[in-house]
């Protein structure tokens, strides 16, 4: 589903005008898993208004050896935490496996440092056999998202759904086929920054990410 609703305020507001898109996904009794920083308070809203939990999902780039901006893969939080690589990244590189192992290693930690942040001792939310709606303020080029989609798809949720306030069209129609349905407020041509979109685009503070989720569990019945 594609809407045009134009610019954003902020983050928040683009969380309630995404809600008024899913609500008819209240019956499937979904949990909502925002990539952080950004797309917590577009998650908080929609989780808010859905009733459902909320809780983050944490990506972690896998960088090649001595070149940690090109990803090999990455790996994906959650209560079963995932490897996804690229195969083509990793047959033009070959690192050795020891080193992959090692990085799977530090980003699994990294990912533990920041959930602890997040959320203290909470256990990341199942997706086993549950609807699951991934959130976050808006997509450039889709490669995190993709990333995310792929790994949430190894641990067997009964529907995936792709929410985000503004997105480029051939983004959105790429990502199709890792979703069972996308649902996209905006895409605009040209596409720009997804910053652009918004009045407010302030970065999200971890303080913030905990606020929202802390609220989210007072008000959410536990699973």
């Amino acid at each position: 589903m594609i809407m045009d609703t134009g610019v954003f305020h902020d983050r928040r507001d683009a969380g309630r005008r995404l809600a008024e898109a899913l609500r008819r996904f209240t019956t499937a009794d979904p949990i909502v898993l925002a990539l952080p920083r950004g797309g917590v308070p577009v998650g908080f809203e929609v989780a808010k208004a859905l009733g459902v939990p909320l809780d983050v999902l944490i990506v972690r780039k896998i960088g090649a050896p001595g070149h940690e901006e090109f990803g090999l893969g990455a790996v994906v939080d959650g209560a079963e935490p995932q490897v996804v690589l690229n195969e083509e990244a990793m047959a033009a590189v070959r690192p050795p496996q020891s080193y992959v192992d090692a990085e799977v290693d530090r980003q699994l930690k990294e990912i533990e440092r920041r959930r602890r942040v997040y959320l203290g001792d909470r256990k990341p939310l199942a997706t086993r056999n549950r609807a699951v709606i991934i959130v976050d303020d808006g997509i450039a080029t889709g490669g995190t998202v993709k990333t995310a989609l792929r790994a949430l798809r190894r641990t067997g949720p009964d529907y995936v759904v792709l929410a985000v306030p503004v997105a480029p069209r051939e983004a959105i129609a790429a990502l199709r086929r890792e979703a069972d349905e996308t649902v996209c407020l905006s895409t605009p041509e040209p596409f720009w920054a997804v910053g652009q979109y918004y009045e407010d685009f302030e970065q999200t503070s971890d303080d913030e990410v905990v606020a929202l989720l802390a609220e989210n569990r007072a008000h959410t019945p536990p699973l």
